[in-house]
């Protein structure tokens, strides 16, 4: 980890190989008005809306909807099988794959019939939250597109692994759009010093206390809660494709957002802590760090450190902007590096030529990323994909 003055606060930076443009946005967060303490930035760290993915802020007395992100909850869900690798073969992998595929819609698909949920029951009484009420119904176990996943895993310890990413679906979209418009028409009201940015690259933000920081919080706590349901079902049901094909039972899930705010305490005060594709790593705290889609993911272990506000990266992190990489890349490169494990292929891009962008080199070295946060988390199970499925 490196520290780096100059900025209003310091900013402590665990990235090696953080492009131009996501390091100024680094340098903006440095500089926010409600910035508290330093910044910290994590080894996956890439530009994203206004504050990149793997940033780490705390906030005094403010909440910043483009700190949490568009997709609000989104993060991982794994479950270790007492199941042997050695007793699965390709043929099973790829039947487990399609009975999930007939089960779980993916990419824009939802389900046909409206799902019940208690916390359909308790939603918050905020505009936009009932306005999307009976489509997150049908959102409600789907997987989504872009880089959420629906994994096949060989531990290091033997056993076979289940892992998903997923998150709130259109449901936290719309809120964080919905909350960061807000807080842009509210900043510029009260002529509010902020850092460049307007739109989605927008670091407005809303006091605790106003009505929309109330609003806000109540609406981002909802879609947490939806995109942890959204997961553990998505998992129920790989659960019961599994078991078509092997007899198994499966130890407890973990279950984590790597997109949310929470108020937490650091360095003596009670702060909004922000953490955008950034995962807690409280001491003992199990988290999950995977790969890319052909590269190895980690289960790990918390060590608490209060430098990074006890966090850790939530993944490899992009190294590639999508169509970029598209361009510069092949299909035969591509599906070199996916050797022995079961997909579907390449997808097509609006102009109809091969969509690459979630290739495994379109990622940073996912053991490079954990290589570099050894003080942030100690390794439990080191993970090989067998199979996935994307949209």
């Amino acid at each position: 980890m490196k520290i780096h003055l100059g900025s209003k606060i310091p900013i402590k930076n665990w990235c090696k190989d953080i492009e131009d443009s996501a390091w100024e946005q680094v340098k903006n967060l440095a500089n926010h008005p409600c910035a508290f303490h330093h910044i910290a930035v994590m080894p996956d760290a890439h530009r994203g809306y206004g504050m990149p993915i793997g940033g780490v802020m705390a906030f005094n007395n403010a909440v910043c909807p483009n700190a949490v992100g568009v997709d609000i909850g989104c993060g991982m869900v794994a479950v270790q099988t007492d199941a042997l690798a050695k007793d699965i073969t390709q043929d099973m992998i790829r039947e487990i794959l399609a009975q999930v595929k007939r089960d779980v819609p993916v990419g824009f698909n939802h389900h046909k019939t409206p799902a019940t949920w208690q916390g359909f029951d308790n939603a918050p009484d905020v505009p936009i939250v009932q306005q999307e009420y009976e489509s997150a119904r049908r959102q409600l176990g789907t997987l989504g597109g872009g880089n959420h996943f629906i994994e096949l895993q060989a531990g290091d310890d033997g056993h076979i692994w289940l892992m998903i990413h997923s998150g709130s679906r259109n449901l936290g979209y719309k809120i964080a759009k919905e909350y960061n418009n807000k807080a842009m028409k509210l900043c510029e009201m009260w002529h509010s010093k902020l850092p460049p940015g307007n739109g989605e690259d927008s670091l407005a933000f809303l006091p605790i206390g106003s009505r929309e920081a109330k609003a806000y919080i109540k609406a981002m706590n909802y879609a947490l809660a939806f995109a942890k349901e959204n997961r553990k079902r998505i998992m129920n049901a790989f659960k019961s494709a599994v078991c078509t094909k092997l007899r198994c039972a499966f130890e407890d899930e973990i279950n984590i957002h790597h997109n949310f705010a929470a108020l937490e305490n650091h360095f003596g005060k009670n702060v909004w802590v922000h953490r955008k594709g950034a995962t807690q790593a409280y001491t003992g705290h199990l988290g999950i760090i995977p790969g890319s889609m052909g590269t190895s993911s980690y289960i790990v272990r918390g060590k608490g450190n209060p430098d990074s506000f006890m966090s850790c990266s939530h993944g490899a992190g992009r190294n590639s902007g999508r169509a970029e990489f598209s361009r510069t890349h092949t299909v035969v490169e591509c599906n070199a590096d996916m050797k022995g494990i079961v997909f579907d292929g390449w997808g097509k891009n609006r102009k109809g030529q091969p969509d690459l962008s979630e290739a495994p080199k379109a990622y940073k070295n996912i053991d490079a990323v954990i290589e570099a946060q050894q003080d942030l988390v100690d390794v439990v199970c080191k993970l090989r994909p067998l199979g996935v499925v994307k949209a």
